[in-house]
C-alpha cells in the first residue's frame, strides 16, 4: 500500500481510503465491520463514516470493526453538519461512543454547499464547537469537506481555518475543483478525495469513459483511482467500498504505483466535456422529498439517458435496476427543496419533468 502524509499531521494515510457510504445490507453490522477489518488488513487505514449514513448504521459499523483492530493502526473520520455549536458537540460526543474511540482523528464541518453556509457555521458556533472540542481532546484534526467549485474553495482554504478538506474529485469532473486543489496544496493541507470513480458511474460505463486510460492501466477503475492519486495535492481517494473483490481491485491499482505523466493528464483536460459535471453522482443529499418522489433512482435513471442518448436506457434503467415507474417522477410538484439540497446545483426539478414526459410517451 502506498501512503501519503496528510498536510502537516504528520499522519500518514493510504492512498486509497474506506468511505463508510455504500454499504450494502447495513443492517448486518458484524459482516460489515468484516469487511472493514479486511481493508485494513490489505493496509487501508483511513475508515470515513457520518451520522446518517445507510440509515444511520455507519457509524456503528465503523465502530465494530475499529473495536477490532490495534490502536495507533487506523484513523476515522466522521462529520457534523449542524450551524450550531450544541448541536456540533452532541455529534461529536456521540460519534465517539458509537465509534468507540478516545477521540475523532478527523472531524469535519460537513457538506458545505454554498459561501452562506459557511457563513452560517461560523456565525452559529459549528467551527468554534469543533475547535473546543479539540482543545478538550475529543478531536485531533478539524477538517471540512465541500460541494463548492474550485474558486470557492480555495476562498475557504485562504481563511487558513483546517488542517484538511474532502472534496468530490474525479477524472470526469476535474476542471471545475482544481483551483481548489491547487490552494490546498499552497497551504500544505491534506486533501480527501470523494467520488473518485464518479459515484460508480465510471466502472457502470467503461467503454465510454475507455479514454482515461493509458496501456499500463488493467480497467477503467484502476485508471480512475490513479488520475486521483496522480495529482500531488491529493492525499487519498475514498471509495465507497461493498465488497472485498471491490478492495482487491482498489489496492491492486496504487501497487507499484507511478503516477500518471504530466501529458496524460493534459490530453484528458482536453477530451473531457462539461457535461460531465452533470452526472448526478447519487449522494442521496437531495432526499428525502416530501412527496416521496425517489429522487437518487429517477438521476441514476437520468445518467444512463445522458451517457446512451437514449430515453430507453432511462425507462429499461427504472424498470429492471430499480423497479421503480418512470411515471412516479410526476409526483414532483417543483417545491424546490431538492434542489437546495443538491451538493451538485443539479436542474433536478426539470430533469424530473423530462422523465415524465418520457414516461407519458412510453
Amino acid at each position: 500500500m502506498l501512503y501519503n502524509t496528510y498536510g502537516k499531521t504528520g499522519k500518514r494515510v493510504s492512498a486509497v481510503s474506506f468511505g463508510g457510504m455504500r454499504f450494502r445490507n447495513p443492517e448486518d453490522i458484524d459482516a460489515n465491520a468484516e469487511l472493514i477489518v479486511y481493508a485494513h488488513e490489505k493496509g487501508i487505514n483511513y475508515f470515513d463514516t457520518a451520522p446518517g449514513y445507510c440509515g444511520d448504521k455507519s457509524e456503528e459499523i465503523v465502530g465494530a470493526a475499529v473495536r477490532q483492530l490495534e490502536p495507533g493502526t487506523f484513523y476515522v473520520s466522521t462529520k457534523c453538519g449542524a450551524s450550531d455549536g450544541d448541536s456540533v458537540r452532541r455529534s461529536i460526543e456521540r460519534s465517539i461512543e458509537r465509534l468507540g474511540v478516545e477521540r475523532i482523528h478527523f472531524f469535519h464541518i460537513w457538506c458545505v454547499v454554498t459561501l452562506a453556509q459557511w457563513e452560517q457555521r461560523k456565525q452559529g458556533g459549528a467551527v468554534a464547537a469543533a475547535f473546543k472540542a479539540k482543545e478538550e481532546g475529543l478531536v485531533e484534526h478539524v477538517v471540512w469537506s465541500t460541494h463548492l467549485r474550485g474558486a470557492e474553495i480555495a476562498a475557504v482554504i485562504r481563511e487558513n481555518i483546517f488542517e484538511g478538506v474532502t472534496l468530490g474529485y474525479c477524472a470526469i469532473n476535474f476542471p471545475f475543483r482544481e483551483e481548489g486543489l491547487k490552494a490546498a496544496r499552497q497551504a500544505g493541507i491534506g486533501v480527501v478525495t470523494m467520488n473518485p470513480l464518479g459515484g460508480g458511474i465510471i466502472p457502470q460505463n467503461a467503454g465510454r469513459f475507455d479514454f482515461i486510460r493509458t496501456p499500463d492501466d488493467p480497467d477503467t477503475v484502476t485508471a480512475a483511482l490513479r488520475f486521483n492519486i496522480s495529482n500531488p495535492a491529493v492525499t487519498t481517494a475514498l471509495v465507497g467500498f461493498s465488497d472485498r473483490e471491490q478492495i482487491d481491485l482498489a489496492v491492486r491499482a496504487v501497487e507499484d504505483f507511478q503516477p500518471h505523466p504530466e501529458e496524460h493528464l493534459e490530453t484528458l483536460k482536453k477530451q473531457i466535456e462539461d457535461s460531465f459535471n452533470e452526472l448526478c453522482t447519487g449522494c442521496g443529499y437531495c432526499m428525502p422529498c416530501p412527496h416521496e418522489v425517489d429522487i437518487p433512482k429517477l438521476m441514476d435513471a437520468y445518467n444512463h439517458r445522458v451517457l446512451s442518448g437514449k430515453d430507453q436506457a432511462l425507462l429499461n434503467r427504472l424498470k429492471w435496476h430499480w423497479g421503480l415507474p418512470a411515471k412516479s417522477a410526476a409526483d414532483c410538484v417543483a417545491c424546490g427543496q431538492c434542489e437546495e439540497l443538491c451538493t451538485q446545483r443539479l436542474p433536478i426539478i426539470d430533469r424530473l419533468r423530462e422523465v415524465a414526459a418520457i414516461a407519458e410517451n412510453e
